[in-house]
C-alpha cells in the first residue's frame, strides 16, 4: 500500500492495502457507478467500506464508512459473495437487488 492510497480503518485508523480488501459490489444508480469495497481491519476486528460514486453529473465522490461491526460485515459480505459478477455495474442478479435494494437503474 502506497500512503496515497489514504486508506484507513474508520476505528481505529491503521492504515489500509489492497490485501485487506475482502469483497466489494458495483451498480448503476440513478445514472451513477457506484462500488461499495470492503476493507477488513485485523487491528481492531471492524470492516470499513471505501463508497465510490462516479457521478453522472457532478463530481466524483469517495468516502469511507464509519465502523462496521464484524456481525453486519459478514452479514452483507454473504449477500456480495452470493453474485458471481459483483464488479458488474449492470448485474440485476437477487444479491444486487438485496443489496441495493429499488436504487437500481
Amino acid at each position: 500500500m502506497t500512503p496515497e492510497s489514504g486508506r484507513h480503518c474508520s476505528r481505529c485508523r491503521h492504515p489500509l492495502g489492497d490485501d485487506d480488501r475482502v469483497a466489494g459490489i458495483s451498480a448503476r444508480i440513478m445514472g451513477d457507478e457506484c462500488t461499495d469495497d470492503y476493507y477488513w481491519c485485523a487491528a481492531c476486528q471492524v470492516y470499513t467500506i471505501r463508497l465510490c460514486r462516479e457521478m453522472f453529473a457532478g463530481p466524483d465522490v469517495v468516502h469511507d464508512s464509519d465502523p462496521i461491526p464484524k456481525e453486519e460485515g459478514e452479514r452483507r459480505l454473504a449477500i456480495i459473495r452470493a453474485c458471481v459478477q459483483p464488479g458488474d455495474e449492470r448485474c440485476r442478479c437477487e444479491a444486487h437487488r438485496a443489496y441495493f435494494g429499488d436504487w437500481l437503474d
